[in-house]
């Protein structure tokens, strides 16, 4: 009787362990009511109204400069947006899906023949073990999977973005 309610006992320890190592956090702060990324100076801030929560430094798509056109492109979209959906099992950690493409965007892109591309995303690292270099993603916005849990947990879907050269 006794070994059977150690074994039980430390199964229970354990799972109550695993528990506490969740990427999924709660957030009870003021509610975060717009988000700004300044793409020149790599900062992502989310703000309450016209307060900075907080900040964060960030990594972009591989060719940063100007307004993503075309898929592939490398580019992260400049503009106004909107936070609208999440995804809880992304390759990267946890991700913040963006409205990109809108119209204007897409017509832009009908107009050269081509695909504006989409699934651009506010989302965490690959590999957190391997240290990110420069800018690498495909257009999305890249943070630490730490900073990822966080932002996940504080900015709500509707949430406006609004991403600057």
């Amino acid at each position: 009787m006794k070994r059977r309610t150690l074994i039980l006992g430390g199964t229970a320890l354990v799972a109550l362990g695993a528990c506490g190592n969740s990427k999924f956090k709660s957030y009870n702060g003021p509610e975060v009511t717009y988000v700004v990324v300044n793409k020149g100076a790599r900062k992502m801030m989310l703000l309450h109204h016209d307060r900075v929560l907080k900040d964060y430094r960030i990594k972009l798509g591989f060719a940063p400069a100007g307004h993503k056109e075309i898929e592939g492109d490398g580019r992260t979209p400049e503009g106004i947006y909107l936070i609208d959906r999440r995804n809880p099992n992304s390759r990267f950690h946890l991700s913040l899906g963006i409205s990109y493409p809108n119209a204007r965007d897409r017509q832009r892109a009908h107009e050269m023949g081509k695909s504006p591309g989409g699934d651009i995303f506010i989302h965490g690292q690959q590999n957190p073990l391997k240290k990110d270099k420069g800018d690498w993603t495909w257009g999305c916005i890249s943070v630490t999977n730490k900073q990822m849990e966080d932002i996940y947990a504080m900015v709500g879907d509707g949430t406006p973005i609004q991403i600057n050269p």
